[in-house]
C-alpha cells in the first residue's frame, strides 16, 4: 500500500467523532503507517490517550512539556519528521485557530511548522458546519495548500441529522492513499534491492565478510521509494538505518539473503542486486569458539549458491534485474560477461581503479552496460545521484516504445 512506512502525525481535536480517531489510528497502523498521534487538552475529555497509544504503539503527545518525564516536545520536530498530517476529527475552534494562525497548543504549533501536505477532517454540528466564520475558514485553510476531506451526511451527536459528521476513517485512509500513490512515476511497482555484505561464520564468533557498507543499495531503496514503488530491502549487516517507507528485511549469510530474495522475486517488478555477496562460505560451522592452537588454521570453504544468477533463470517477461559488478581489471569484459550469464537487463560496474569509487565511501563512479552492449559512464558522485542516475534508466526501460 501507498502509505506503508509513511510517517503519519494524527492530529486529533475535541468533540464527540474523537471516537472514531481509534478506528482510523487502526487502519494507519495495519496499513504499515508510522503514525504519532497527537490530541488537543479538550479531546482527552472524549477518548483517553491510553487507547490511542495502545493502537498506534507511540506515547500520545498533549503539552508542550511532560512533567512526567521531564521530556519537551519539540513542535518543529514532529512538524518535519511528518510525511502528511491528518487532523481528524478537527473541531471549528481549531480550524479557526489554523485559519487565523493562532497557536495556543502543540497541535497548532505542529501545523504553523509544518513542510509536509496536511489533511483537515472536519467534524461538527451541521449548523456550525454550515456557518459563515466556518466556510469563511475552510477557504482559507484551502488558499494555505491545506486539502479538507468534507464531513458526511447522517445522524449527528445532537440529534439532529444533516452534513457535519466525520467523514468514515476508510474514506480518510483512502484520501491519504490515493495522495501518495499519484504522479509518482513508479506508481504501483514493487521492486526488490539487495544491500550491504554478507558474514559467512566460521565459528560463533568469527565470520568471513568484506567491506560493503550498504549505502549503495540504501541510497537505491530510497530513491525508488520516492518514485512510487512498493520496496523490499533485503540488506546483510550494515550501521545504516533503513530508509523510511521501506519494507526492510535483515539477513545475516548468502544462504539467508538467497531465501529472502526468492520470497519476494517473483512479485517484484524491478529487482536491483547491490549486496557484495560472499562467494565462499565455510564448509561446517564450528559450535564453539575455535582455539588459537599450532601455527595456521585451514578452512575448508564452498561456493555459495549465485542468488543473481538464479533470479536471472526464473526471470519472467516484464521483470527487470539489475546487477552489480565491483572488478579491479578487465572491468568491462567482465561486467559484460556477467551481464549475459545472469540473464540481467543491466549491470553497472565499478572500478577498484577508479578513485571515490568502490566500498564505504559516499560517492561512486558507475558505468551502465546494457543488454544491446551499449555502455554509459557517469562522473564521480554522490551515492544519492549515482541512485538517481540508475532509477532514471530504469524508469527509460519501463516505458513503453513510443510513449
Amino acid at each position: 500500500m501507498a502509505i506503508r512506512g509513511k510517517h503519519i502525525l494524527l492530529g486529533v481535536c475535541g468533540g464527540i467523532a474523537a471516537y472514531k480517531s481509534a478506528y482510523l489510528t487502526r487502519l494507519l497502523v495495519k496499513a504499515g503507517a508510522r503514525v504519532q498521534v497527537v490530541m488537543t487538552p479538550d479531546a482527552t475529555h472524549f477518548i483517553t490517550p491510553l487507547t490511542l497509544s495502545t493502537l498506534s504503539g507511540n506515547p500520545v503527545l498533549v503539552d508542550y512539556f511532560d512533567t512526567a518525564t521531564g521530556t519537551w516536545n519539540n513542535h518543529v520536530h514532529l512538524a518535519l519528521g511528518a510525511d502528511a498530517i491528518v487532523v481528524a476529527p478537527a473541531s471549528a475552534n481549531t480550524l479557526a485557530k489554523f485559519a487565523h494562525g493562532l497557536c495556543d497548543n502543540l497541535l497548532c504549533a505542529i501545523y504553523l511548522s509544518a513542510k509536509s501536505p496536511v489533511f483537515i477532517a472536519p467534524a461538527m454540528d451541521l449548523d456550525m458546519w454550515a456557518h459563515g466564520s466556518t466556510q469563511s475558514n475552510i477557504k482559507q485553510l484551502q488558499s494555505f495548500g491545506n486539502r479538507i476531506i468534507p464531513p458526511g451526511t447522517g445522524e449527528l451527536a445532537s440529534g439532529l441529522s444533516g452534513e457535519g459528521r466525520l467523514a468514515e476513517p476508510d474514506d480518510i485512509l483512502q484520501a491519504l492513499t490515493s495522495f501518495f500513490s499519484a504522479d509518482l512515476p513508479l506508481s504501483g511497482k514493487k521492486a526488490l534491492v539487495t544491500a550491504g555484505p554478507t558474514w559467512e561464520a566460521i565459528d560463533p564468533v568469527r565470520y568471513i565478510g568484506n567491506h560493503s557498507s550498504g549505502k549503495m543499495g540504501y541510497a537505491l531503496a530510497a530513491q525508488l521509494h520516492r518514485l512510487g514503488a512498493d520496496v523490499t530491502l533485503v540488506s546483510g549487516p550494515t550501521n545504516l538505518d533503513a530508509p523510511h517507507g521501506v519494507h526492510f528485511v535483515g539477513v545475516t549469510s548468502a544462504a539467508e539473503m538467497l531465501d529472502a530474495c526468492l520470497a519476494y522475486f517473483d512479485h517484484s517488478d524491478i529487482t536491483v542486486m547491490s549486496a557484495a555477496v560472499a562467494d565462499y562460505t565455510p564448509n561446517a560451522v564450528a559450535d564453539r569458539k575455535i582455539k588459537k592452537t599450532g601455527d595456521g588454521l585451514t578452512l575448508e570453504l564452498v561456493k555459495t549458491k549465485d542468488i543473481l544468477a538464479t533470479l536471472g533463470s526464473r526471470k519472467r517477461a516484464g521483470q527487470l534485474l539489475i546487477g552489480f559488478a565491483l572488478e579491479t581489471h578487465d572491468e568491462q569484459s567482465h561486467a559484460r560477461a556477467k551481464l549475459q550469464q545472469k540473464n540481467l537487463d543491466f549491470i553497472v560496474l565499478n572500478s577498484m581503479r577508479d578513485e571515490g569509487a568502490g566500498f564505504a565511501g559516499d560517492t561512486n563512479k558507475i558505468t551502465i552496460i546494457d543488454r544491446q552492449n551499449q555502455a554509459e559512464t557517469f562522473t564521480l558522485k554522490s551515492k544519492t545521484e549515482v541512485a538517481a542516475d540508475i532509477c532514471d534508466r530504469i524508469m527509460r526501460m519501463l516505458k513503453p516504445s513510443g510513449g
